[in-house]
């Protein structure tokens, strides 16, 4: 029974509980996972090697432009080689995936706010080894430390100018 159910049986008065239980359902969605995609500007495949790096695992899919050409959907030569789909598994059910903008559709501004990437750890320590790794030669925003609400967090642009926060919660 969902807590809105609940809720009327307890709140409703006695004549419409009963009427008003009945015909409402609650419908919840379960989602495997929301996977951050990054758009890059022909650099997709040098900073998800670097992700992989810091990361670790293996690619579970490349495909570059290339290997979808044809007769109806032509490729430049100089875009080729650039990245369609790349996609780095993280954590237990999440994947982060990338691809190069094709020049004709203009470049990606690499230093708008395009959001932040949130990366929750299991502990201090795999929070030290992401943020360190994945800061290095970016711009740190807020140093790796205690936070005032009780976790040890710390956020920053990398190399490639994507935004990330990286938290250990103890309490979760």
């Amino acid at each position: 029974m969902s807590n809105i159910t609940e809720w009327i049986k307890t709140t409703i008065p006695n004549g419409l509980k009963a009427k008003w239980a009945e015909k409402i359902t609650i419908k919840t969605t379960i989602m495997r996972a929301i996977n951050p995609w990054i758009n890059f500007n022909g650099n997709a495949e040098e900073a998800f090697t670097f992700y992989k790096s810091v990361f670790g695992g293996e690619f579970t899919k490349t495909i570059r432009f290339k290997d979808l050409a044809g007769d109806e959907f032509q490729v430049a030569e100089n875009e080729a080689n650039k990245i369609m789909y790349i996609g780095l598994p993280i954590g237990k059910n999440n994947v982060l995936i990338a691809n190069d903008v094709p020049e004709f559709l203009g470049p990606v501004s690499e230093n708008e706010n395009r959001s932040k990437i949130y990366v929750a750890t299991e502990s201090r320590e795999e929070a030290e080894k992401i943020f360190n790794g994945l800061s290095a030669g970016g711009a740190v925003e807020g140093p790796i430390g205690d936070s005032p609400w009780g976790t040890y967090a710390g956020m920053f642009r990398d190399k490639y100018g994507i935004e990330w926060i990286v938290e250990f919660d103890p309490q979760l």
